[in-house]
């Protein structure tokens, strides 16, 4: 299988819907940058694009998306495009205006995943109630969620109608949330990496290294195998031409049994954020849960 067939291949959600198995993500990219990226991606062949509100850069995406069609000459629904509901539009009416915003500023009639992006306590089953309504109303092709434990998402299953189509996680060789990922098959959800390469600790282990000489490639390329072979949905993210086509070029090699329990056992169970770290849920939380503010945002931004 060659780079172009791979950035082809799907995996089936549990509503029928065919999602792209590797994608770009534009976490931390301001709308300039996110254009570009997303432009770059679909010429050099990705179909699956992540972002979300909170990321302060669909504007930028939408933009990068109808530049990227019109440079491949490919259709909307050649695209699978996942976004984020806000923790701060969380709740049933909210949720129901909060998407206008999003399709206003992606540009598009609908979006093909949408996500709860964290488990807010109080207002994520409400939540998701209105989102059960958006995918009854078209709006959008699935839903699912982001960042919610096992305790969480059971309560979520408990009281609510859909099973989410796909959770998000972090997810990467430090940090292999071996319990959620058991919980998530045995549900039928989709389990899609975010962070996949897992920063400097897991770029810079030596048994990983080790393992990418013997085939000749980077190490971020082991990574992103490792979750191709394990079934992993994966979102690396890149603003540069020459790392979003490398992190692509992975369908030339296979890693054998011996390899992947190497990265196995890596393992840490080391998050790099967690729900007690944001100020929405812990006032002595460490990250701000806000829109990230970017000098080129547009005016549609101010909520």
């Amino acid at each position: 299988m060659n780079r172009l067939e791979g950035l082809e291949e799907t995996t089936t959600l549990n509503n029928g819907v065919k999602m792209p198995r590797l994608g770009l993500g534009v976490w931390k990219t301001d709308n300039t940058s996110a254009k570009e990226s997303v432009k770059e991606g679909i010429i050099k062949g990705y179909h699956l694009i992540d972002t979300a509100k909170q990321y302060g850069n669909e504007s930028g995406v939408g933009e990068g998306i109808k530049e990227g069609l019109a440079e491949t000459g490919m259709n909307r629904k050649d695209l699978f495009i996942t976004t984020k509901l806000f923790n701060g539009d969380q709740g049933y009416q909210s949720t129901l205006d909060a998407v206008n915003g999003t399709l206003e500023r992606l540009d598009l009639t609908y979006i093909d995943l949408y996500l709860i992006h964290w488990p807010v306590d109080g207002k994520y089953i409400d939540t998701w109630r209105a989102m059960e309504k958006l995918y009854h109303d078209g709006k959008v092709r699935a839903i699912g969620v982001s960042n919610f434990d096992n305790e969480r998402l059971q309560n979520l299953l408990d009281n609510t109608n859909i099973v989410p189509a796909v959770n998000q996680m972090e997810f990467n060789p430090i940090n292999q949330e071996k319990g959620i990922v058991e919980f998530n098959n045995h549900a039928g959800i989709q389990l899609e990496a975010w962070s996949p390469l897992g920063g400097g600790e897991a770029l810079s282990n030596p048994e990983i290294k080790k393992i990418a000489d013997k085939y000749s490639k980077s190490v971020a390329q082991v990574i992103i195998r490792w979750d191709w072979q394990k079934g992993i949905v994966t979102i690396p993210k890149s603003s540069h031409e020459k790392r979003i086509i490398q992190n692509s070029d992975i369908f030339d090699f296979k890693l054998s049994d011996d390899d992947i329990k190497t990265i196995d056992a890596i393992d840490k169970a080391k998050r790099s954020l967690w729900y007690d770290d944001f100020g929405w849920h812990n006032p002595e939380g460490q990250v701000v849960d806000a829109v990230d503010k970017w000098d080129d945002s547009p005016k549609n931004y101010k909520d």
